[in-house]
């Protein structure tokens, strides 16, 4: 008995050691990166474009559903962030062809990335507003795995969440999961598949639930006294947490779990569920709300800011302007001429491409707390 068990010890560690091999194997691929030409600077569209194909790649091995390409405008950025924080997640890379049409160049290359390290590099790029939601919602009347994956209860928690302010996917409807491994998520408590959703979606709050039903008296069932039920009396309940990555350790924590319910009737089935779900609806949002506020509020940092070549106070304080211009920035404070402490609740990249798309700014060096800019001289 005692072989058997080193034997089976031994198996597993060897199949542990093979699929951290096959893991860490690198992924070749080809892909495309097209940047513009400004001021006939051919090299440094090169160079952006080159970032691009590479950034492409790493997106195709993690298999994103949605592009950082969709709001990070300088690539370049994301290609220094990431050289620094992670090393090594592009291995190599040859330019098979370069082309140029007009103001924009053209390069493809062969990239062979690294999987895992292109996943932590993903997760660097996630946006702490974007919020990605999966509420499916068991169909009324129907057999037990049949979900309306687009319900009363997620348009209306989805619609509040963007009035807010936040960027918000429903995924459910893009397959990405199913209602029986969103099941199985809440009731192990595993974050394994919420990981993969905020490789997938970039984000770093994820809302996952399942609503069930129960039919409590159905329509025309005897109450008593020679009466029927005149209409179907229907609960809903909603299974529900809200995930979200720890920006300062990596790891993901749940910010609040729990469960929700509400009744209604009607005279059909799916018209009172529907009524419930509105109910459920006015009932959680503001809850969720409330945690989305939280964790905004708690990801808040102060980052330095310096502008370097400002020498006079009208410059200052027309970057001032501009600084508290930006999204999700709170506050700005002078600390000195051309230098701010910056309130920001998103990722510190973010913040860092949005400053060098307002006007002539040369990142000079970055950190999640400071950067540093050049400004052009007129």
């Amino acid at each position: 008995m005692k072989k058997i068990l080193t034997f089976l010890f031994v198996v597993g560690l060897l199949l542990t050691f093979r699929a951290g091999e096959i893991n860490a194997q690198e992924r070749c691929l080809v892909t495309q990166g097209e940047a513009l030409i400004v001021k006939g600077d051919v090299p440094a569209a090169r160079m952006e474009a080159l970032a691009r194909a590479k950034w492409a790649a790493i997106e195709q091995v993690v298999g994103t559903a949605i592009k950082a390409q969709s709001f990070v405008e300088n690539f370049m950025l994301v290609d220094e962030v990431i050289k620094t924080q992670i090393g090594g997640v592009v291995k190599k890379y040859d330019v098979l062809a370069e082309e140029r049409k007009g103001e924009n160049l053209n390069v493809k290359v062969r990239a062979c990335v690294e999987p895992l390290k292109a996943q932590e590099a993903v997760s660097q790029v996630s946006l702490n507003n974007s919020v990605a939601l999966m509420i499916p919602a068991r169909k009324p009347g129907k057999g037990q795995e049949e979900y309306e994956e687009t319900n009363i209860l997620s348009e209306t928690i989805l619609n509040k969440i963007i009035e807010q302010g936040y960027r918000a996917i429903d995924v459910t409807p893009t397959h990405t999961v199913e209602a029986r491994e969103i099941e199985e998520a809440l009731k192990s408590g595993s974050t394994l598949l919420v990981r993969n959703l905020i490789y997938k979606f970039l984000s770093n709050i994820i809302i996952i639930g399942k609503v069930d039903y129960h039919l409590s008296t159905k329509k025309g069932e005897d109450i008593g006294y020679g009466l029927a039920m005149p209409f179907n009396n229907v609960t809903v309940r909603l299974s529900f947490r809200i995930v979200a990555k720890n920006e300062n350790t990596g790891n993901v924590e749940i910010l609040f779990a729990g469960v929700e319910e509400a009744k209604a009737m009607a005279s059909s089935l799916e018209d009172a569920a529907a009524k419930a779900l509105f109910q459920l609806a006015e009932r959680v949002t503001p809850r969720i709300l409330d945690q989305l506020a939280h964790f905004t509020q708690r990801n808040t940092k102060n980052i330095r800011v310096k502008i370097n070549g400002v020498s006079d106070g009208e410059t200052t304080l027309e970057i001032k302007r501009m600084l508290q211009g930006i999204v999700w920035v709170s506050e700005v404070r002078e600390t000195g001429p051309g230098e701010y402490m910056v309130k920001y609740s998103e990722n510190s990249l973010y913040l860092a491409n949005s400053i060098q798309q307002k006007g002539d700014f040369t990142l000079n060096s970055f950190s999640p707390y400071s950067l540093t800019f050049s400004l052009a001289t007129k």
